[in-house]
């Protein structure tokens, strides 16, 4: 029978496993294993201290040291060794768990932990002392050795770290023992270093590199305590500098690099690798449309886990009362160092990238995502005064919605700042950031309520202010240099394009004409120029215009600012407070038109507008807009037209957006009467350009008013508004459209008469072909620009006549008023004339159609609306109107008009009513010649001194104590508010009656009327004598 092999004590399998664990050995028993050691000078000191030479816990940390200390050349590295013992006391532990004897299991499961906890304790010894043990690595490296486990642990590779990951692992538990238990001063060294070692790897990456490992990195490291405070401590969490500015924020800060990475493009000195634009995007007319499309869905899908990844990171530090302050002052320096992004030109050396801004931006707005539910619930926690006395955001230079900044100064110079937050706020604002994610920091549990958080800076004890205020006006603020920026550069940059192929298109039309190398350098050089712009072009396409998430959620913001807005002026409801509420009038004006450019730009972009609660915007805009008192930039409130534009149901194709305006309480009583006045408000803007602003503005209004004239309850309203307005808006929308409509025109067919010169110059081959090149160059420049003012002058002209044309239709009287119907009568024989007149052959072009010139459709126009104020004319007053008018009025031309509607087909009926007309101002204007005859010689103290006509009701002007007659003056006060003599303000009910005058031109009137009487009785008298003589001659004879 065979012996039975001999049982191991506890004390020999306590050896053995640490033997195993730490590859040392007491006893130099010629190990064939090269990397355990004998550890000589050890086993010596023990056995003189009369002990055994086994290993055990008590000798474990000596052992360690020695090992550690020892210069064995052929053995693992430190940090090697440390972690590679952690690994096998990893392995050994899963043997332990097989044994039998629950004693000695117990007992070898401690001794395992305890190995562990020491491979942890001097892996920290070690690195944050790295020159503590001689090190007999050859390959030296200069990032942190914990690095390449890190990346192991979150998964990926190591590119861009000057080797291979191929092999390395983290041991299970071994990176979670390292950093769960340390203690943050031995600790923060070696965080330090990997912070600066993952904000180095991800410096010059694009979308498209190996962004991220490293993000993930950053995530678990955040994740435990001490990694948090860790990065919230570093020096380079905010840099300190007296040459800080928004780029070196950027390019400095532990997270700045993060955010860096995106596919917009940035200034070459900060190009990040692989160029995606050159990658995904170069000769993109050449690519199949599903390869574009796959590099759209790329770079949308990686952005998308930087956004979330990064918004990770700062929800872990904000769920963390330690690190919560820290961000909020991180972001606000990163917001105020970068205010200038703000300005019409970006120096890129001194801001911040936009795809920073953008990523923040995204950031931010999954930061804000718990607030904005469908129903709003927490806007009452965003307090305006954050505006005025906050100490985080630098806000007092921006401009306010009405208030002058003197208003402003005033607010922000307050003392009343102190704002009270009750624990409940507190306590809820935890909960909310608490549940954003699921998971949550080890030291998240037993966190304090918001109010109790310790600001960094002492000084701020000024006021405080709930998350959901502070994060909301950050948003606003980062919305407006990151997301809104880059919306205006994409603007830009098409616009660019444009520029660039209309510019390409006129030097290949010359280069046919006189080729030269100069030429084909320029065509040469644009062709480039075009591919690099519309490589950005599709970048921001991939990042921005691809991404719905980011726009949808920028939607739910702005849709919270309208409701909070209008919150601050009582809520929704017509009409508005008389008074503007301060609060409201010392707002940012980048609050509304941000939310403008947004809706705009979304408007544009199909589906974008999907499922979006649009009605709180449509009351917004159709409150503010025609709303001066509450928004003073008139530019702002014209871009609110532009939005609606956008809406139109036959622009939009959604019936979504027809409902708006069809079957909205708001919409439907007050917003045909807004848009009129805007139309007329928008007349005085204030800037250097406001007389070429006001056309492309009515346009926008123009359109509209045609769309909501075709709804029969925004007809019937209109009908409403001139009746009740008829001296009022619509008289002053009627003086405009009509100022509009002939500026429009005549400046139209002027630059028609230049352009058939310059043709005709062109069309001379031989003397053209003499002229220099440059000169040809330049005629032909001249040319272009000449074409695309027609263009524009005459699409807009048509839409005024078009206008005056359908509303004339049934509304007529306001057009009859004194102060109006020789304005309207002038016009209408103007437009008759260039259209019919002599030199209307003069006015025919090659391709009329290419420049909106249609003057069949307009001379129709023109005669409906002759016809249209004839049939509402109870006093026969438009005859005689329309013959007073000495520039353009001719009897002949209405007959010329008639032929030509006979000949391209005009309803008889109409054309019959139109002759009609023309006979009754023939007689007219051979009645008003008789009048003017019989008054004989007027005085010139009864002619009117503008007009001298004889003035029917005389008025004083109250400064200059003119006196003029009153039609006249009215109809100037119609497009300016001032006394045309010494030009101070006036008004209409300024005016004074000259009574007297009156009366005495009444009694000159009377007299000469009875003096021509007399004169014609005395003549017939003296016919009836003559007769009478010649009669009785005959008699006699």
């Amino acid at each position: 029978m065979a012996t039975p092999k001999p049982s191991r004590t506890p004390a020999e399998i306590e050896d053995i496993i640490l033997r195993k664990i730490f590859l040392v050995s007491l006893v130099d028993s010629m190990e064939n294993d090269s990397r355990v050691v004998y550890l000589e000078m050890t086993a010596a000191e023990i056995m003189s201290e009369g002990k055994e030479l086994k290993l055990s816990r008590d000798l474990m940390e000596r052992v360690v040291i020695d090992r550690l200390s020892g210069s064995f050349t052929a053995a693992e590295p430190p940090f090697q060794y440390l972690v590679n013992s952690y690994r096998r006391a990893y392995e050994e532990g899963k043997k332990i768990a097989s044994m039998k004897d629950k004693n000695v299991r117990s007992e070898m499961e401690l001794v395992v932990k305890q190995a562990k906890k020491l491979a942890v304790s001097y892996c920290r010894i070690h690195l944050g002392n790295p020159d503590m043990f001689p090190n007999h690595d050859t390959i030296k490296s200069s990032v942190s050795p914990l690095l390449p486990l890190i990346f192991a642990e979150v998964g990926g590779n190591l590119d861009g770290f000057g080797g291979s990951s191929s092999g390395v692992s983290s041991p299970p538990g071994f990176l979670e023992e390292f950093f769960r238990d340390a203690d943050y001063d031995s600790i923060e060294p070696v965080l330090k270093q990997l912070y600066e070692d993952l904000r180095g790897s991800v410096l010059k990456v694009s979308a498209l590199g190996n962004f991220q490992q490293p993000l993930r990195a950053l995530l678990l490291l955040v994740n435990y305590p001490v990694g948090a405070k860790a990065l919230v401590s570093h020096p380079w969490w905010i840099p300190k500098s007296v040459y800080l500015n928004g780029r070196v924020m950027e390019m400095t800060s532990i997270l700045g690099p993060f955010f860096h990475v995106s596919a917009l493009p940035d200034h070459a000195i900060f190009k990040s690798e692989p160029d995606i634009g050159q990658q995904c995007f170069s000769e993109a007319s050449t690519r199949r449309p599903a390869d574009l499309l796959s590099s759209f869905t790329t770079i949308k899908t990686v952005m998308n886990n930087l956004y979330d990844g990064l918004a990770e990171v700062l929800m872990c530090l904000l769920k963390n009362t330690n690190t919560r302050e820290n961000v909020m002052e991180y972001l606000a320096e990163v917001i105020n160092k970068n205010s200038s992004r703000g300005h019409l030109q970006v120096d890129p050396l001194s801001c911040a990238s936009s795809g920073m801004f953008v990523n923040l931006s995204a950031v931010m707005l999954r930061l804000c995502e718990p607030f904005l539910d469908a129903n709003l619930t927490k806007r009452d926690k965003i307090d305006p005064k954050y505006v005025f006395y906050n100490n985080r955001l630098e806000l007092s230079g921006l401009t306010a919605l009405h208030a002058s900044s003197e208003e402003v100064s005033q607010l922000f110079d307050g003392d009343n700042a102190k704002v009270d937050i009750s624990t409940s706020t507190g306590d809820e604002e935890n909960r909310m950031i608490q549940s954003q994610e699921t998971s949550s920091s080890s030291s998240s549990a037993s966190e304090p309520s918001l109010q109790n958080i310790k600001p960094v800076n002492k000084s701020s004890e000024k006021a405080k202010y709930t998350f959901i205020c502070e994060c909301f006006f950050m948003t606003a603020r980062v919305l407006n240099l990151g997301l809104l920026k880059a919306f205006s550069d994409f603007k830009h940059l098409v616009q660019d394009i444009s520029r660039c192929e209309d510019a390409l298109s006129s030097f290949k039309a010359m280069q046919e004409q006189a080729p030269s190398p100069q030429l084909q350098q320029d065509i040469s050089r644009l062709e480039k120029e075009i591919e690099l712009y519309s490589q950005e072009k599709l970048c921001y396409e991939a990042q921005i215009l691809r991404d719905g998430g980011i726009l949808q959620r920028a939607l739910s913001y702005y849709r919270l600012m309208v409701v909070w807005l209008v919150g601050l002026v009582g809520g929704f409801k017509m009409p508005l407070p008389l008074s503007c509420p301060k609060e409201f009038a010392c707002m940012p004006e980048h609050f509304v038109e941000d939310t403008m450019e947004l809706l705009i730009f979304a408007s544009r972009i199909p589906r974008a507008l999907d499922g979006v609660m649009l009605d709180d915007f449509m009351n917004f805009i159709i409150m503010f807009m025609a709303s001066p008192e509450y928004i003073r930039n008139p530019y702002l409130r014209a871009k609110m037209v532009e939005v609606l534009n956008c809406w139109m149901p036959r622009r939009s194709g959604s019936k979504a957006t027809e409902t708006l305006f069809e079957g909205h309480q708001l919409s439907l009583e007050y917003l045909v009467k807004n848009l009129l006045k805007l139309y007329v408000d928008i007349e005085f803007t204030g800037s250097h350009t406001q007389f070429y602003d006001k056309f492309n503005i009515r346009h926008n209004i123009a359109e509209l008013l045609e769309y909501l004239w075709q709804v029969p309850s925004h007809r019937n309203v209109w009908r409403k508004i001139a009746k009740d307005e008829e001296k009022g808006v619509y008289l002053n929308f009627l003086n405009f459209l009509v100022n509009d409509s002939i500026y429009l025109l005549d400046e139209s067919l002027n630059k028609i008469l230049e352009l058939k010169e310059l043709e005709a110059e062109m069309s001379n081959t031989v003397e053209w072909e003499r002229r220099p090149a440059q000169e040809r160059q330049e005629r032909t420049r001249l040319f272009h620009s000449q074409e695309n003012i027609i263009r524009i002058d005459m699409k807009l002209a048509n839409e005024d006549v078009s206008m005056l044309a359908f509303t004339s239709e049934q509304i007529i009287a306001p057009f009859l008023l004194p102060e109006m119907v020789e304005r309207v009568a002038s016009m209408l024989n103007y437009f008759l004339l260039q259209l019919v007149g002599p030199q209307r052959k003069s006015l025919s072009l090659k391709d009329p159609e290419k420049y909106e010139f249609r003057p069949k459709l307009l001379l129709k126009q023109i005669v409906t609306i002759y016809v249209n104020l004839a049939k509402g004319d109870k006093d026969n007053i438009f005859p005689a109107a329309i013959s007073r008018d000495g520039r353009s009025y001719n009897e002949q031309l209405f007959g010329a008009a008639s032929d030509v509607l006979r000949k391209i087909g005009e309803d008889a009926r109409i054309i019959q009513e139109f002759v009609e007309l023309g006979t009754k101002a023939k007689v007219a204007a051979v009645e008003a010649r008789d009048a003017e005859a019989a008054l004989g010689d007027i005085p010139d103290e009864f002619l009117d001194p503008i007009q001298y006509t004889l003035m029917k009701d005389p008025v004083i002007l109250p400064s200059s104590r003119v006196v003029v007659d009153r039609p006249v003056i009215q109809r100037h006060l119609l497009s300016d508010s001032t006394d045309p003599f010494n030009r101070s303000h006036l008004t209409a009910d300024m005016l004074i009656p000259d009574v007297e005058l009156k009366a005495k031109i009444e009694e000159f009137v009377k007299s000469q009327e009875l003096r021509r009487r007399g004169e014609r009785l005395s003549m017939q008298n003296a016919k009836d004598t003559i007769q009478t003589t010649d009669t009785t001659a005959t008699l006699i004879d």
